[in-house]
């Protein structure tokens, strides 16, 4: 089978879908119904859940037994799978958007819509900094010890962990719509911007005038119907660790491949029932998690909207390896 469907999917939007760091049978999965759910691929079963009091937006693997967890309940959880022991670590003044786990500095980082970031010594756990941004956060990635901030009003700031006294980089987008995520290259010298217009743009952390010749944009996730191209946002993005390729997905349904360096779409898959929420790929790249969940993009919509899915995707070389 090149894809199966996940068994007990949840029962609302899906957030976010993350691999497990250094195995490919764990996923981890957080959703709008107030669940964070662990699966394991390899048998198509679900391990466990816990439930936050209001929705989760977004999770992270710290190793193969500790996950954190924030959402709409402002507050930061911290899960041990062996112990079934459940840490609420801290707050954020309103919802809690986006959590990462940092190895390179031993540190967790929430991103929030109360217009902070916040990093957590996951030892205590317990807060360890925290630092304002521009606007609400709606996207981070980390980039080795850097961590790069998406916000509100198109504005992307770059940070170092191990200094986080003053922003290395302020930036904006360059894109003309609302950022909708972020992630950046394997090799740690740029990364992608996605918008929900339809757009793409490749990125690159070196100021200097040549290596900023080199960024570009590019359309993606449109589609014609009757004659009228229909413009979609970009939810997802996620690079492929050993090929720097990478997916992006789309609320029109589907998962492309690029080649970010070649400037070229190796691959689409199928159509999906319904809008691309959020995509992973394993840490050997041999598989792409990908949540099908409608988010709600459309006002007029009044049928009950598809059910929310994970499927688990294997993908070869030919799909995902520069040409």
């Amino acid at each position: 089978m090149s894809e199966i469907k996940l068994v007990n999917c949840p029962e609302d939007g899906i957030s976010a879908v993350k691999f497990a760091p250094n195995s490919s049978q764990f996923l981890l999965v957080s959703s709008w119904d107030t669940t964070v759910r662990l699966y394991d691929v390899n048998d198509n079963t679900m391990r466990m859940k816990y439930n936050h009091s209001a929705s989760v937006l977004d999770c992270c693997f710290q190793d193969a037994v500790h996950v954190f967890s924030g959402g709409m309940d402002n507050t930061l959880r911290q899960f041990n799978f062996n112990t079934n022991a459940e840490v609420a670590v801290g707050t954020h003044e309103a919802a809690i958007r986006c959590v990462e786990f940092c190895p390179e500095v031993n540190v967790v980082i929430t991103g929030s819509w109360d217009c902070s970031v916040k990093l957590w010594d996951p030892r205590g756990p317990n807060q360890a900094g925290s630092f304002s941004q521009p606007d609400k956060v709606y996207t981070m990635s980390l980039c080795g010890d850097k961590l790069i901030v998406g916000t509100a009003g198109r504005r992307v700031l770059v940070w170092d962990l191990r200094n986080t006294g003053y922003v290395l980089q302020r930036r904006e987008s360059s894109l003309k719509y609302q950022t909708r995520c972020i992630r950046s290259f394997p090799n740690k010298q740029g990364y992608v911007l996605s918008s929900i217009e339809g757009r793409v743009a490749v990125e690159y952390l070196d100021p200097a005038p040549e290596v900023q010749k080199k960024k570009y944009a590019f359309k993606c996730h449109r589609v014609k119907e009757d004659g009228i191209e229909k413009i979609y946002p970009v939810n997802a993005i996620a690079f492929h660790s050993s090929h720097s390729t990478f997916a992006t997905g789309g609320s029109d349904g589907f998962v492309n491949i690029w080649d970010g360096f070649n400037k070229k779409r190796l691959c689409q898959f199928h159509r999906y029932p319904t809008s691309i929420a959020s995509l992973s790929f394993s840490h050997n790249g041999n598989l792409l998690a990908i949540a099908a969940s409608y988010m709600f993009e459309d006002s007029d919509f009044k049928a009950p909207p598809p059910e929310d899915a994970v499927f688990i995707r294997k993908v070869t070389d030919q799909e995902t390896k520069p040409k």
